[in-house]
């Protein structure tokens, strides 16, 4: 009998394990997808996360950071975000006296960290050879795995992203919706030193972004229609190429194209985090659109407010709902500020433009409102 059963090894969810076996817990871990073993001669891998100052925090208390900073990181001290270029809001870090606004690091590289930090604690049992099979929830939570193993534990965390097999057991509903737009990534390597920049424009078919990572490599992402990101897909490298020049501002530095991968917006709610012996976190929980690169930082947001609900007892119910109550409210504020920004931005009214692009001017001279802005966004307000 484990006191917690965690499903779902990624970043979320290693990191909820490694909180909890710091408090002397004993954990079952599973994780079916484990992660390819770090190799510096590799290249970037395609997934990134944009991580705040708050979430770096959390992973230097759990002693995941030194591990991950052994790999490989990309701070950015600047952040820009602009509709027309000549009204744009800028933020520095120097601004509000920090060294940075935040990291962008490959997920692959934040896991890695967080297991071998997990590779300390005789506490924590991995099963990652077998698939999970079934899972019964109530009061005494079991985890049958496909090698016919089965998980007893007191609690079952469900760690396991968007399509989470925890929260179809536990019978939890969600709210949502799929958005019309996708999310086109793609790769290159520029022809300039490490970026220290971040930046995104609003352009009448969507967003597009630019994130540095780590020597001379980023990552583009680029909002678009579903129809429009089939026709970019099927381009050689040099004619995506020239759509990118035609398409991006003139911040871009110039670059190859390495490769590209596409992912559909969502938002997902779940109608509850806590059910009998069952809690819900990150991913499993709530999917935001992906427009200021919050998702993992609500994540790791929900670790930090979990482990501050649990002692070194094992929890009850209203500790679990102590930690349901205050994040629900925070992703459900997030998720909302998220889409009223995507809807304000789809609106091509003359007056609406001028009345956005005002707004970035005022906010670039905003003072105390700016720096406020920044600190949230850096997770520390």
């Amino acid at each position: 009998m484990f006191d917690f059963c965690i499903v779902g090894g990624g970043m979320v969810g290693a990191a909820t394990a490694l909180g909890l076996a710091q408090k002397g817990f004993s954990i079952a871990l599973v994780e079916e997808y484990m992660p390819k073993p770090f190799d510096s001669a590799d290249g970037p891998d395609m997934r990134v996360s944009a991580i705040s100052v708050t979430s770096q925090a959390l992973l230097e208390s759990l002693g995941a950071w030194q591990y991950i900073e052994d790999m490989r990181t990309c701070s950015y001290r600047r952040l820009s975000v602009w509709e027309r270029p000549q009204c744009r809001t800028d933020f520095v870090s120097d601004d509000i006296n920090a060294p940075r606004l935040g990291y962008i690091i490959e997920n692959r590289v934040l896991q890695l960290g967080l297991h071998q930090a997990l590779a300390h604690f005789a506490n924590v049992t991995w099963f990652s050879d077998s698939p999970v099979q079934k899972i019964i929830t109530g009061a005494a939570p079991e985890v049958h795995l496909t090698d016919k193993q089965q998980l007893h534990c007191r609690w079952l965390i469900g760690a396991d992203g968007l399509h989470s097999q925890v929260r179809d057991a536990a019978c939890i509903g969600t709210q949502g919706w799929q958005y019309r737009q996708q999310a086109f990534a793609i790769q290159i390597e520029t022809r300039a030193q490490q970026q220290d920049i971040t930046w995104q424009q609003f352009t009448p078919t969507g967003p597009v972004a630019f994130l540095p990572m780590y020597q001379q490599y980023a990552s583009l992402v680029w909002y678009n229609s579903t129809a429009n990101i089939n026709r970019l897909k099927a381009l050689s490298p040099i004619a995506l190429k020239r759509e990118i020049i035609r398409c991006f501002p003139d911040e871009l530095v110039d670059f190859d194209v390495l490769k590209t991968a596409h992912f559909s917006l969502m938002r997902m709610h779940a109608k509850q985090y806590v059910k009998e012996r069952v809690v819900l976190i990150g991913d499993a929980a709530h999917a935001i659109n992906p427009l200021a690169g919050q998702g993992v930082n609500l994540g790791f947001k929900d670790v930090s407010a979990l482990l501050a609900c649990v002692t070194d007892e094992l929890p009850k119910t209203d500790d679990f709902l102590r930690y349901e109550s205050k994040r629900r409210k925070d992703n459900l504020l997030m998720m909302t500020a998220m889409d009223a920004i995507y809807g304000t931005f789809k609106q091509t009214n003359p007056v609406i433009k001028t009345l956005r692009n005002l707004g970035f001017t005022l906010a670039n001279n905003g003072g105390v409102v700016k720096h406020q802005v920044m600190k949230y966004a850096m997770g520390l307000n």
